[in-house]
């Protein structure tokens, strides 16, 4: 089909009609972060923040399972009681942050920095924590059973934590160690 020159005159205004459609629209469309799961890759969460920190804030209720949260910044995030099962923290950033009675079980936190992050009560079952830098780290009620620390930084040189005996076996079994 051949369109003449007159057919496109004629139509003129209904294009740059659409044309200042099309791009108010794409001012509309939302800036922000999407939370996804990392086994679908479907959205959890599409905030309009530009941090992960203030996205989870947004989000409100801290439900995370399953989120894709790879090295995200959340240095001194408030995670308290937050559900991140099966959430991958590879590489993130978690300073500081208030994680006490998080449910961490199964998740990915290889290699993250969880340095004077507040794990009190934290559910850390079968949590890959291979490289993870725990130093002044407060664990104290974690349950670390099957967790794997490979590599684990729990204090620097001449560290001097001290371990409660009722922990000392969960401790030593995400070590690979039973006690006898």
């Amino acid at each position: 089909m051949k369109i003449t020159k007159q057919q496109v005159l004629d139509n003129l205004d209904t294009v740059k009609e659409y044309i200042s459609e099309a791009e108010n629209k794409k001012e509309e469309k939302t800036i922000g972060i999407a939370i996804k799961n990392r086994f679908t890759g479907e959205i959890i969460f599409q905030s309009t923040k530009t941090t992960y920190r203030e996205a989870i804030i947004e989000k409100g209720d801290a439900d995370l399972c399953g989120a894709n949260l790879r090295g995200a910044d959340l240095r001194d995030a408030d995670l308290y009681n937050a559900n991140l099962r099966d959430a991958d923290l590879c590489g993130a950033d978690l300073c500081g942050a208030n994680l006490c009675g998080a449910n961490l079980r199964d998740s990915n936190l290889y290699n993250a920095n969880l340095r004077d992050a507040d794990l009190c009560d934290s559910n850390l079952y079968n949590a890959n924590l291979r490289d993870a830098d725990l130093r002044d780290a407060d664990l104290c009620g974690a349950d670390l059973c099957g967790a794997e620390l490979m590599r684990a930084k729990f204090y620097g040189k001449g560290g001097n934590k001290v371990i409660m005996k009722k922990d000392l076996e969960g401790f030593l079994g995400a070590l690979g160690f039973k006690l006898e």
